[in-house]
């Protein structure tokens, strides 16, 4: 029997070299699961850090739904750097700007150059509730690493940008064992719902170098919501300005903390091949 994802269209793209999966499922029924998005991952040429699905859009307005998914399949609210794919995406249907609704809420974005988009990715949560975390801390700005990780830093500043990071500052990002901190403070008794961990390094009040473990992924080459997360803690630890160009290993993303409390990203996208998903990706995965 056929699966609803056989010969599905699929896009790859990167933004800023955060490997992205692009899904249309508009006007279809059908939900991914987390063992179809694994077993997409797991196809010749697919593996992503994430995989956005694009659903009939839920609200007068808004021009698509849209889920998004790690690498091992669960769920994240809020991906900057997907979202840029998906505004490339769209902008061939002749859209340079759009309304995304996702389980963090709305997401607008707006074409500013051929493969330059701008997302705003919406206003930070600061408060430990909001982030979450497992206990009640006075100023989510420093929070000591309790218990502590062996080679972290003893203290982080908690964000969240629809997702939890954690925001380490340290001397050299270049010099972090990422691969090894990176699973042990993802996974700390500290975030109940895991964390996106990021280590800064200030090169200047509005320069910052970027190393990111997300959670669900492991390391990759940038994460939008992590640049984000990243400038609104040195703002708020008055180590930078309230806008500020942040260095990932795919490239720079531009970060600006608005008056009006709302982040916005502009940074790049590229396009790599279309092709359809085999059905023989989908043999033995329950619909």
């Amino acid at each position: 029997m056929a699966h609803p994802l056989d010969h599905l269209p699929i896009l790859r793209m990167n933004g800023a070299g955060n490997e992205i999966l692009v899904l249309d499922l508009r006007g279809s029924e059908h939900e991914l699961a987390p063992q179809e998005a694994r077993a997409i991952a797991s196809a010749p040429g697919l593996r992503f850090d994430q995989l956005m699905a694009l659903h009939s859009p839920r609200r007068p307005g808004d021009d698509a739904f849209m889920r998004i998914y790690n690498v091992d399949g669960s769920l994240s609210a809020a991906c900057g750097n997907g979202t840029r794919c998906v505004a490339y995406a769209l902008a061939r249907e002749g859209k340079n700007t759009l309304r995304l609704e996702t389980d963090a809420g709305l997401v607008e974005t707006r074409r500013q150059a051929d493969t330059v988009f701008t997302v705003d990715m919406g206003c930070p949560r600061l408060g430990w509730r909001e982030i979450p975390l497992a206990r009640a801390v006075e100023d989510t700005r420093e929070i000591t690493l309790d218990p502590p990780v062996a080679g972290a830093p003893a203290r982080f500043c908690a964000v969240s940008m629809g997702n939890p990071h954690a925001v380490f500052f340290v001397d050299n990002a270049m010099l972090v064992d990422l691969e090894s901190l990176g699973p042990c403070i993802e996974r700390h008794p500290l975030f109940p719902e895991r964390a996106n961990v990021s280590f800064a390094q200030m090169l200047a009040r509005d320069d910052i170098l970027l190393r990111v473990w997300e959670r669900g992924t492991g390391a990759t080459k940038a994460c939008g919501s992590a640049a984000c997360a990243t400038l609104v803690a040195a703002a708020r630890a008055g180590r930078s300005e309230r806008a500020a160009r942040l260095r990932l290993p795919g490239g720079d993303l531009t970060i600006d903390w608005r008056a009006d409390d709302h982040v916005l990203m502009t940074g790049p996208v590229e396009f790599e091949f279309e092709t359809t998903l085999d059905p023989r990706i989908f043999q033995g995965v329950v619909a």
